[in-house]
C-alpha cells in the first residue's frame, strides 16, 4: 500500500443556498500543499459543498492510498462516519422519519469509502494559527465561489491569497468562535453586525425560524446569529 497521505477539503458557499464551491488540498511530508483543486457548483448550500469536497478528494486519491482528512465540517464528517450506518439502516431516512438531506453525494461517498483505510480528523475553522491545510482549502473554495471558476495545480493557478487577520476569530476562553464577532458602526449610530461569516460550532435557529447545522455558514443578524441571508432584514 501507498505511504498514507494528509489532505484538506472545505466548501463554501456565499449566501447559503448562493455562489458556490468545494476545494481540497493534498500535502507533501512537510505538510507543505503539493497537489490542490477548487469547483465552482453554481448556487448551492454550504453542507453541498462541504460534501462535494469530500467526494472529489476521494475520487482523486486512489483506494490504495491511506489518507488522513482534515475538515472544519463537522455535518459532513458526521454524516459519513456517523449518522450513515443508521441512515442505511432506515432505509435513508433519518431518525425522525424525514428523507435524508444530500442522499445522492452521501451515498457515492459512501461507495468510495469502502475497503480503503481513511481516517477523518476535526479541524476548528477560521482560528488564529489554525491548520494551514484547512486554511488553505478554505482560501481556495471561497475564491472559486466568489468567482465561480475552476482553479487548482493542475491547471497552473496561483495559489490562493492569504486570509486577512481580521477574517479569522481567535478562540474564546468557552472555546466558541462566536466570541469576539467584529461590530460596526452605522452613520446614525446603530449598532450592526460586520459582513463576515462564521462556520456554526453547534445547530440552532435563526431569527427566520429555519434551523441551521453545525458546520453551516452563520452570521451576526440584530437578534443574535442566523443565516447571513437573512441578515438584510434584521
Amino acid at each position: 500500500m501507498a505511504e498514507r497521505v494528509i489532505a484538506a477539503c472545505d466548501g463554501a458557499s456565499k449566501g447559503n443556498p448562493g455562489p458556490a464551491a468545494w476545494a481540497w488540498v493534498v500535502a507533501d511530508s512537510d505538510e507543505q500543499p503539493v497537489q490542490w483543486e477548487a469547483g465552482a457548483l453554481g448556487t448551492a448550500t454550504n453542507n453541498v459543498a462541504e460534501l462535494t469536497a469530500l467526494e472529489r478528494l476521494l475520487s482523486t486519491i486512489g483506494p490504495e492510498v491511506a489518507l488522513e482528512v482534515r475538515m472544519d465540517s463537522q455535518y459532513a464528517m458526521k454524516a459519513v462516519t456517523t449518522w450513515l450506518p443508521g441512515w442505511k439502516r432506515k432505509g435513508w431516512k433519518t431518525a425522525s422519519g424525514k428523507p435524508v438531506a444530500n442522499q445522492e453525494l452521501v451515498a457515492r461517498i459512501d461507495a468510495l469509502l469502502e475497503g480503503r483505510k481513511v481516517e477523518f480528523k476535526y479541524v476548528p475553522a477560521h482560528q488564529v494559527d489554525g491548520d494551514p491545510l484547512n486554511d488553505f482549502a478554505d482560501r481556495a473554495a471561497s475564491q472559486a465561489a466568489i468567482q465561480q471558476e475552476d482553479a487548482g495545480s493542475a491547471l497552473g493557478s496561483p495559489v490562493p491569497p492569504p486570509s486577512s487577520p481580521s477574517s479569522k476569530a481567535p478562540k474564546s476562553s468557552g472555546g466558541s468562535t462566536r466570541a469576539g464577532a467584529a461590530k460596526k458602526r452605522t452613520s446614525a449610530g446603530s449598532s450592526v453586525s460586520s459582513s463576515r461569516t462564521l462556520k456554526a460550532k453547534f445547530p440552532g435557529r435563526c431569527r427566520c425560524g429555519r434551523s441551521y447545522a453545525a458546520g453551516e455558514d452563520i452570521a451576526k443578524n440584530a437578534d443574535g446569529w442566523g443565516h447571513p441571508e437573512c441578515r438584510a432584514s434584521a
